[in-house]
């Protein structure tokens, strides 16, 4: 008994069959914005018809292109990352890209060895909430295409979020209710994020004539926030704003387990909306961030700049947040000071 020859499909056998020729082929699987939308499905039923599966090593010798995207992010346990790259790998699959997700730990050392390490296996990177100083990742920046996400980098592309007007939003809540006394759990000092809240609360607070008090140094964990708790139970505060949902979770599960009632002692509100921000108890008041926007326009800037449809720099697009105002958020607890 012999074996079967293996017949190997080629390009060409696609083209034949879909009645067009190898170069359309080739766009189609490749870029298939590029393609008339009656010259794609030709093609990708003869490729499935015929069993075709393009070789990507070769492909990439041939163009220069990988098709393929590298997602850093600091944290993928942080649902707000997880959300992002479900987006991001969902408009990626659509421009027929691929996606490289790594994490770095929140470790700004290790971010610039993963860039260092994969520029040359990835067509371009979106940096995530980068915590590498910008100097760090200059050389990257001018030799590959970047794009960043929640991070104002100089001469790329970014995806951010309005932080300064969605801190505003929280601190003039709280200020409603009667709050004169807030604390301010930080996140990382390399994150631009955690500047523009900052500023956005300490601009609120000011024109009320209330205090904050905000903690620096703080892990944008849950575990960071735990150990927050304390620090944020030995002031006066009568409402604490943590940097992200995570970190207020964190603040949630130490306040309750020392008796602190939430909102009924101290008020809570968190960062982000991530999902499990409504599924808390009490249900966490939080700013919602367009998180499937960010993902999904990061890729559209990218693949504009690998295909030379703009400038390095030339986009940069700042969205909207909103208070999204849940049961960790009440009336300031009366005291003999008040």
């Amino acid at each position: 008994m012999t074996d079967e020859p293996v017949v190997t499909v080629t390009i060409k056998d696609v083209a034949r069959l879909a009645g067009v020729s190898p170069a359309s082929v080739s766009r189609a699987l490749a870029d298939p914005g590029q393609v008339r939308p009656g010259t794609r499905e030709r093609v990708h039923r003869a490729a499935a018809a015929l069993g075709y599966h393009p070789n990507q090593a070769a492909r990439a010798l041939t163009t220069g292109r990988t098709r393929t995207i590298g997602l850093v992010v600091p944290d993928i346990t942080n649902p707000i990352f997880s959300t992002i790259f479900q987006a991001v790998q969902g408009r990626a699959r659509e421009g027929g890209y691929s996606v490289l997700l790594v994490d770095t730990g929140e470790d700004p050392a290790t971010e610039v060895d993963l860039v260092r390490t994969l520029a040359r296996q990835v067509d371009g990177f979106l940096l995530c909430s980068p915590r590498a100083a910008q100097e760090e990742l200059d050389p990257f920046l001018r030799a590959t295409a970047v794009v960043t996400i929640n991070h104002r980098g100089r001469r790329v592309p970014c995806i951010t979020s309005d932080n300064t007007d969605g801190a505003r939003q929280a601190a003039e809540h709280l200020l409603a209710l009667g709050h004169r006394r807030l604390a301010y759990v930080a996140g990382p000092a390399a994150s631009s994020d955690n500047r523009e809240r900052l500023r956005g609360l300490r601009t609120a607070v000011a024109a009320a004539g209330a205090e904050l008090t905000d903690f620096t140094a703080v892990s944008p964990t849950y575990d960071g926030g735990t150990a927050a708790a304390d620090l944020v139970l030995a002031t006066s505060a009568t409402a604490a704003i943590a940097f992200n949902d995570v970190i207020a979770l964190g603040l949630l599960n130490r306040f309750t387990a020392r008796g602190i009632g939430v909102p009924q002692q101290i008020s809570l509100v968190g960062f982000d909306d991530i999902p499990f921000a409504a599924m808390t108890n009490p249900p966490l008041t939080s700013v919602a961030v367009a998180k499937q926007q960010i993902g999904r326009t990061a890729v559209d800037f990218l693949l504009d700049l690998l295909d030379g449809r703009q400038r390095p720099g030339g986009s940069r697009l700042m969205l909207p947040t909103h208070l999204i105002v849940r049961g960790s958020t009440g009336p300031a607890p009366a005291t003999s000071a008040d």
